[in-house]
């Protein structure tokens, strides 16, 4: 049993994490976009000073502000298992 609720049939999963200035937290989003592909659409927003969009894997939508993204670490999801096991 895991915590993520995939509903997408696309296997391939990225991680994105945003930490946005003059915020403590950073913004973790679960997406079904390869990382080229997030990578483009950060340079374009980046480069047209414009706002970056993303959608979760269980369809929430992000809007970040190009001029206040601090940094941008982008990876491969990974399962978090829930529970108790022996291995």
């Amino acid at each position: 049993m895991t915590t993520k609720k995939h509903t997408g049939s696309s296997s391939a999963v990225s991680e994105i994490r945003i930490a946005v200035s003059d915020v403590a937290r950073e913004i973790t989003i679960e997406s079904a976009l390869a990382q080229a592909e997030i990578l483009d659409r950060v340079n374009k927003a980046l480069s047209a000073n414009a706002a970056v969009v993303f959608d979760d894997v269980r369809g929430r939508q992000f809007l970040i502000p190009a001029q206040k993204i601090g940094v941008i670490e982008i990876g491969d999801a990974t399962e978090r298992k829930v529970g108790f096991t022996n291995s």
